[in-house]
């Protein structure tokens, strides 16, 4: 492979993977808004209104999550947020300087009514319009497409910030932003190719997500988050029934991070494709294959790198938001991780991923929230399931449903699924929410 190519793929991992603070819709209200008050802060005025408008898919994720060190859940309390501590410079960590100060201001402007969410007429699956007032001034932040991608910041009407396509820029977009995954025309046997030889060194940065998703299984299983799915699974008390393999020891660390991050807790999570939860399932079943197994930092980088790619790839399909949990997408990821680290080849990584798009496709996103880590555990359940049985040379037939011989036929047709074929659940599952 040829520098200039695994440089491009370098950027694409670098642009998908990256910190975030809290739930990434909430999040990324909080940015519009921080932005939104900093260009009314600019002008010399103080927020002390905001409107945002968010498309149904921000709605939905955003409406039953924990936003970080608040006790509280939804966007109306990560709007304010965004005024009262928020630095769009963070990016998705845009509420790093959160404390009790800035929470308790915030909170004011949720008892003053000083905070109306609404719902877009967009047809756009992410989009957020984001506007602070202060008397008759009024200041605007646009969110498009990706979560961190701000497309353009107004006051008074007039247009501010507006970047141009494919270049670099201080408001959210790293260079390439612009661009689509798809855009990179990756294959799953390309992504084989370079997670295995590429330079160590070009790499090894991926390990920052081992220390921060590690931080945040930790805290999960030594406290009481959430649903405490991973803390269960992990308890003595249960290992007559779930035992202490691989299997229950994954489950257990992915879970609690999800569990930790989802109830709120202020520890960031290396996210992939825009979700800190799909960061924390394409990382953390690796990583404990890698502690079972006693793999070297260098295999650890290769066998995170092949996951990463192989969820950002199959996203590229399906786009950052959509009716297909995207714990599925991960996983799969995951699977192919721990086939590489317990020495698979690619034939047995395609295996991986055909076992898993065979087994749990059609699992629904019905918004964030603390039981997603209950989605979580599922999937990397059925991501060992489908590596062991990948490593014995076992795939799901391609007379099977959706699978195909091909393996790029069968991602394009998990797309067509969870970006197509699930609209109306996607409607339904929000009317059904909104309507509780």
């Amino acid at each position: 492979m040829v520098k200039k190519r695994e440089s491009e793929i370098i950027t694409l991992i670098k642009r998908e993977v990256k910190p975030a603070l809290g739930c990434t819709e909430p999040i990324a209200v909080s940015l519009a808004v921080a932005r939104a008050s900093e260009a009314l802060s600019d002008a010399g005025f103080k927020s002390d209104r905001i409107v945002a408008e968010v498309s149904a898919n921000i709605l939905k994720n955003g409406m039953g999550v924990g936003v970080p060190g608040t006790g509280m859940v939804g966007l109306h309390i990560a709007a304010a947020l965004g005024v009262t501590c928020g630095k769009s410079k963070y990016k998705l960590e845009v509420l790093k300087d959160i404390d009790e100060t800035s929470t308790d201001a915030a909170k004011r402007m949720l008892a003053d009514n000083q905070v109306e969410i609404k719902l877009s007429p967009t047809d756009k699956k992410l989009y957020i319009a984001a506007r602070c007032f202060c008397g008759d001034h009024v200041a605007e932040a646009i969110i498009e497409d990706n979560h961190d991608s701000i497309v353009k910041v107004t006051f008074d009407g007039a247009v501010i910030f507006e970047p141009q396509n494919n270049t670099g820029d201080n408001e959210g977009n790293d260079g390439n932003q612009m661009e689509n995954t798809l855009d990179f025309k990756l294959s799953v046997k390309e992504i084989w190719k370079f997670a295995g030889q590429v330079a160590f060194e070009d790499i090894e940065f991926i390990l920052e997500s081992v220390t921060m998703n590690r931080a945040l299984a930790k805290e999960g299983l030594e406290n009481k988050y959430g649903l405490q799915v991973g803390r269960t699974i992990q308890d003595n008390v249960h290992k007559n029934i779930f035992g202490s393999g691989l299997l229950t020891y994954s489950m257990a660390v992915t879970a609690a991070a999800s569990d930790a991050r989802m109830a709120g807790c202020t520890l960031p999570a290396m996210s992939n494709s825009g979700s800190g939860n799909q960061g924390i399932t394409v990382t953390m079943p690796v990583i404990a294959a890698a502690d079972k197994l006693g793999s070297s930092q260098e295999e650890l980088a290769r066998a995170l790198v092949l996951s990463h790619l192989i969820a950002i790839h199959i996203k590229g399909y399906l786009g950052k938001l959509s009716a297909l949990c995207g714990c599925v997408i991960a996983s799969t990821g995951a699977a192919c991780g721990i086939v590489y680290l317990r020495g698979g080849n690619f034939d047995q990584v395609t295996y991986a991923i055909k076992n898993m798009i065979g087994n749990i496709t059609g699992m629904v996103c019905d918004g964030a929230k603390v039981g997603c880590a209950l989605k979580v555990a599922s999937g990397v359940s059925s991501a060992v399931q489908s590596s062991i049985l990948a490593l014995d040379n076992i795939c799901i037939s391609e007379n099977d449903g959706i699978i195909e011989k091909d393996i790029e036929k069968t991602i394009r047709n998990l797309g067509s699924i969870g970006s197509v074929g699930m609209k109306i659940t996607d409607d339904m599952i929000l009317d059904i929410m909104v309507c509780k």
